[in-house]
């Protein structure tokens, strides 16, 4: 049995990220390839969908050869549009993850997982905010994320991103606090200063003693979190200068 690190199961993560990987490639149909994203400023629909494609070919890459590759296929063929290319990557990618238990081992850039299934969850997010993207450039004001798969993309977002990757990256926040985040019937806390960057679970009640707490509707917050959302799509209790920092450190952490 696979080890589950986020609030949905691993059978749900796959099966949610083929159909969320299908109805991206549909909506970008919709519209322009030239469409630009309003949620990815200076990206063009159709960039946004070859990018997309280039990271399920990396991801396949991690994979199968048990480190990040050095070289995969980041563009087209010459033959191939950019639809071909990013429905070819979606069903390698996803026909690997199928093909292999979730607690199978896995070259991964997080310690704390070696495993398929981080592959499923990290595809599935990278997919579903993506998704959210292609539908924004082709006109849909409100896409819809589900709350359990947003409750999960918080956690993600902060446990790997926030408390792993921003020290990879080697940056730190400017000023000491604490940020408590409540949504979906779970709590987090986010630390920053110039020393230390971590987010772990917590309990309701220590979310709430943080310098500061963020909460709202789990889409919401998940969206806000990855940088797709308005400030005002969250509360925050005490101001908003050590979110702020959050938002601020974590589009450097996602980019």
């Amino acid at each position: 049995m696979s080890r589950e690190l986020g609030p949905v199961d691993h059978g749900r993560l796959l099966e949610v990220l083929e159909i969320e990987a299908r109805v991206l490639g549909e909506v970008a149909h919709t519209a322009s390839a030239e469409a630009p994203v309003p949620t990815a400023p200076g990206w063009t629909l159709g960039e946004l969908l070859r990018h997309v494609g280039s990271v399920h070919r990396v991801t396949l890459g991690w994979l199968r050869e048990g480190h990040k590759p050095a070289q995969w296929q980041r563009f087209p063929h010459q033959e191939e549009t950019v639809a071909e290319y990013y429905a070819s990557g979606r069903d390698a990618l996803i026909a690997e993850l199928a093909a292999h238990d979730p607690a199978d081992h896995a070259a991964t850039w997080w310690s704390a997982d070696p495993t398929y299934g981080f592959w499923r969850r990290r595809t599935l997010h990278e997919t579903l905010v993506h998704r959210v993207d292609v539908e924004r450039a082709a006109g849909v004001d409100h896409p819809a994320v589900a709350a359990d798969l947003a409750t999960d993309g918080v956690d993600e977002v902060l446990t790997l991103y926030f408390g792993h990757k921003l020290a990879l990256l080697g940056l730190t926040g400017t000023r000491h606090g604490t940020v408590g985040i409540q949504t979906g019937g779970h709590s987090w806390i986010a630390r920053a200063g110039p020393e230390t960057m971590d987010a772990w679970r917590c309990s309701p009640e220590e979310a709430r003693s943080a310098d500061e707490l963020v909460s709202g509707d789990p889409a919401n917050v998940y969206l806000w979190l990855w940088g797709r959302a308005a400030p005002t799509a969250v509360v925050s209790s005490r101001g908003h200068d050590l979110a702020a920092q959050l938002w601020a450190l974590l589009r450097l952490a996602t980019r």
